[in-house]
């Protein structure tokens, strides 16, 4: 009798196995599917970046340091910039917040040429 119920009990078993294996082969050929679709899109966002304007490209790292420069020149005016970290010393000169601004600017890529003396 309690043969019985072992074997029963791996019957259901194997079916919730073969059941599940199922659900699973399923699910690997829609991934492979999906993963086929990203792939193609993958090649057609390629063309498009082959067509972007040079010109484009420099004035968004112009706009981008402008604004990193402004964002620390009203640090500046707020009396909330520090030289080094936050717990430096308040910047007082305006030529030293002006440096300040361009240093960052470039560190976060925008290409702002070297002062000419």
């Amino acid at each position: 009798m309690a043969k019985d119920k072992v074997i029963s009990h791996l019957k259901g078993d194997i079916k919730t196995f073969k059941k599940e294996a199922k659900e699973d082969r399923e699910l690997m050929k829609s991934l492979k599917h999906k993963k086929h679709e990203h792939e193609e899109s993958k090649k057609h966002e390629k063309k498009k970046h082959k067509k972007k304007d040079p010109k484009k490209h420099g004035s968004e790292k112009k706009t981008e340091g402008r604004s990193k420069i402004k964002k620390v020149m009203h640090e500046f005016k707020e009396g909330e910039l520090h030289s080094g970290s936050k717990k430096g010393p308040v910047v007082t000169n305006p030529r030293q917040a002006l440096a300040i601004s361009i240093s960052e600017a470039r560190k976060s890529g925008a290409k702002i040429p070297k002062n000419k003396k």
